[in-house]
């Protein structure tokens, strides 16, 4: 390597020329290297997000094909039911007109409207819960095609998300056998749906609770973690009242709580079927609403789980010591102190601990083993040189 000489003005030139190469070429080393991880990040970004839009797209394309498929395999079936009912209502209609009209046996009148009333009821009864409206001057109309596309689309979706109501069901052998087929494939589709968008709430649960204004008052009274979890459930309640608010508008008989009550039940997919929507033109909305409620509310119900898990260990980590203190101290005094009693006269408590903090060495713990044992200590001479009442209490800040 040659060596320049500093005191040469023309090597010190050509070096500070050099220098201002180098430093040129790294800055633009870095830039490129700043736009190359921006490009990056942003069709990272982008890849995720229609990630999430191409599987909601796909399982809503799947519940629609299979709505379709639903309606071809059961409509017929539906409208052949429904006019074979027509007819058997028709038929006892005008058998008890002519009962009634054309009897000339005053004797027997009474036994015979009695039998051919009973069998027009039956009739009605069996035409009203098949879906027709009992009003023979439209002659017996159904009241609204339970078959629709929409209604398919929508039955499909509750067969995908387990919630099954029960309101229509598939009666034919080939509805049933591919209502199997559907459910077998499209339930661990829909599951990964609801699992994908679940993460995604989370993730954005998370983002606003790190840019959320700090309420030291709340969070100091219940914690944290708890109040992110009690927003959640709150949030869940104003997403329900949402629904019910909609619902209120399309259903003209339901109520409020008719509604919030529908939306709970369906979005915990107890789904009794005791309530379920009639009007078929919002169904593709409400099927909309369900999917990405189900994925909220599954969101939230892990939150609350994760807060209990976390409560449980605290409770845990707390009862280890006080537990163990109590038992050393038992085992300690020996026969002439009672154990029961002395459980109901101290009041043992620990400071709070630091969950963060895994260091065995911790200050806290190091200072209760010593209470504990300065403790253990004075009972034991106590118990060496003369029995006598001892009480002690160990004072802490509230967990």
């Amino acid at each position: 390597m040659v060596e320049f000489d500093g005191s040469d003005d023309a090597n010190t030139e050509l070096l500070a020329k050099l220098k201002h190469l180098d430093v040129r070429v790294e800055s633009a080393d870095k830039s490129e290297g700043g736009l190359l991880k921006t490009g990056c990040w942003k069709s990272l970004k982008w890849k995720a997000t229609l990630n999430h839009i191409g599987l909601l797209v796909s399982l809503s394309i799947y519940c629609g094909v299979g709505g379709l498929i639903f309606r071809q395999l059961e409509r017929p079936a539906e409208v052949e039911r429904l006019q074979e009912l027509k007819t058997i209502v028709k038929t006892q209609r005008e058998k008890f007109i002519n009962v009634i009209v054309n009897n000339t046996d005053v004797n027997n009148l009474d036994e015979l409207l009695k039998f051919e009333l009973a069998k027009y009821e039956a009739a009605v009864q069996e035409a009203a819960e098949g879906g027709l409206l009992i009003e023979a001057d439209k002659d017996f109309p159904e009241p609204y095609e339970r078959w629709s596309i929409l209604q398919a689309v929508f039955f499909s979706s509750t067969v995908l998300t387990t919630i099954g109501y029960g309101n229509i069901v598939p009666v034919t052998i080939g509805g049933r056998a591919f209502c199997i087929c559907f459910a077998l494939i499209g339930i661990p589709f829909t599951l990964t749906v609801i699992a994908d968008w679940g993460r995604l709430f989370a993730t954005a649960v998370s983002v606003l609770g790190r840019h959320m204004p700090k309420t030291p008052k709340v969070t100091n009274f219940i914690g944290k973690t708890w109040f992110y979890a009690l927003s959640a459930v709150l949030f869940l309640c104003v997403y329900l009242a949402i629904g019910a608010g909609l619902l209120l508008l399309w259903e003209d008989d339901w109520t409020f709580f008719d509604g919030f009550y529908f939306c709970f039940i369906t979005m915990t997919t107890i789904g009794f079927g005791d309530l379920v929507p009639k009007k078929p033109n919002y169904m593709l909305l409400c099927t909309l609403y369900i999917l990405i409620g189900l994925a909220l509310t599954s969101t939230i119900i892990e939150l609350v789980r994760r807060q209990y898990a976390t409560s449980w260990a605290k409770l845990q980590e707390l009862s280890g010591p006080m537990a163990e203190t109590l038992r050393r101290l038992g085992e300690t005094a020996g026969t002439g102190l009672d154990y029961a009693a002395l459980q109901k006269v101290l009041t043992v408590s620990m400071p709070k601990w630091n969950m963060s903090r895994k260091d065995p060495n911790n200050a806290d713990i190091a200072a209760l083993e010593a209470i504990t044992n300065a403790i253990l200590k004075e009972v034991k001479e106590a118990q060496n040189n003369k029995p006598k009442v001892l009480q002690i209490v160990i004072y802490e800040s509230s967990v």
